[in-house]
Order: structure tokens, then C-alpha cells, then sequence
């Protein structure tokens, strides 16, 4: 008999605010080896970004100034990231939770949201109100209902908690092992067990 204090809440079965892990062998190249925050997911869809895809040749201050966005300050020439294969030509911003702005970010999990709009490119380039740390990227990976949870099932993708040097750092080649690294596996463990339901 199981104890019902036990049982997950409906709710909880969602991914919002956490990371998924590709799988070796996930047998689409567009995910080889990603890091994926999921910012919603409800039981229509799921959405999220790649944080460990930098596209090459594109730093933030060159879209920016492609963009037409005045800086105030230096900025770091930060890698502007293929989010994911949706809507390329569409930006998103990742970024601390301490800026939002009203009706268009998404709060992702604990001090993470996600932003689509003009002002948060102008906050990121000011010296005022800004984030305190953030990433911009092109694109989103998108899932239909129930999609997302078939592929977990499947054993496509692997899930763990967010961090800020995940989501946030620059070290995107080692994106992938940190993330494996956080549940304790390696990726030369998990060569092994590919193809294992």
C-alpha cells in the first residue's frame, strides 16, 4: 500500500525551471550533447532553450549594435546562443530574476526568468536597472502535449536542478559533463548504457 503523502502532486510531474541533459546517441544533431532549461511547461506544450550552443562569429555587443541598441557600457563579448530550432529569428533573453519586466518575463524557476521583449536587449545594454547576469539567445526547442514526457521515457533526455554556472556561465563545451556531473554520472558510464530502456 502506498502512502499517499508520498504521491507527487499533479503539478509536479512538469519540468518547468529544470534542465534537461541530452543522451548519447539522441539521434538528432540539432540536441547532440545539449543542456536545455525547460521555462513552461504545462500539459499543452513544453518550451525551453539550449544553454550550451554558442553560434559562432555572434557576440551579444555585435547583435546589439546589429539591432540598433544603444550601450551605455562595455559589454563582455559573450557568445549569442542557438536557443533551439524554433523560430531562429526570434530572440529571448535568460536572466537573473532580480530585473523583469512587467506582463512580458516568464519566471523559470528560483531566481531565473526568461524575457522576449526590446527593453530587457536595452537593460542588458544599460547602466542602470539591468540583470545581474544573462544570456541571449536565438531560437527555442518546443514540444506538443505530452510530447516531452514521451522522449523522458524513452530515456532520450535526463533531468537535473538548474545552476547559475548552467545557465548562466561561459563555458559551454563543458556544459554537458558539469550537467552529468551533477547526478553523479559520467559521460563514458553513460556510452555504456545507451540503447538500455
Amino acid at each position: 500500500m502506498t502512502d499517499p503523502s508520498h504521491e507527487r502532486s499533479p503539478s509536479s510531474r512538469f519540468l518547468a525551471g529544470r534542465m534537461l541533459i541530452a543522451m548519447p546517441g539522441i539521434g538528432d544533431p540539432r540536441f547532440e550533447r545539449a543542456v536545455v532549461l525547460i521555462c513552461t511547461h504545462d500539459a499543452e506544450h513544453a518550451m525551453g532553450v539550449a544553454v550550451n550552443r554558442p553560434i559562432e562569429g555572434l557576440t551579444v555587443p555585435s547583435l546589439l549594435e546589429r539591432l540598433g541598441v544603444e550601450r551605455q557600457i562595455e559589454l563582455p563579448d559573450d557568445s549569442v546562443l542557438l536557443g533551439g530550432p524554433v523560430a531562429p529569428e526570434n530572440g529571448f533573453v535568460l536572466h537573473t530574476a532580480d530585473y523583469t519586466c512587467a506582463d512580458a518575463s516568464v519566471v523559470v524557476g528560483e531566481d531565473v526568468a526568461l524575457t522576449a521583449t526590446r527593453e530587457v536587449l536595452t537593460a542588458m545594454a544599460g547602466a542602470g536597472r539591468r540583470p545581474r547576469r544573462s544570456v541571449l539567445m536565438l531560437g527555442y526547442a518546443g514540444w506538443g502535449a505530452g510530447q516531452l514526457e514521451d522522449e523522458i521515457r524513452a530515456g532520450v533526455w535526463l533531468t537535473c536542478d538548474p545552476d547559475e554556472s548552467l545557465v548562466f556561465g561561459g563555458d559551454h563545451e563543458h556544459k554537458w559533463t558539469m550537467a552529468l556531473a551533477k547526478l553523479g554520472v559520467t559521460a563514458e558510464r553513460l556510452s555504456g548504457q545507451t540503447g538500455r530502456a
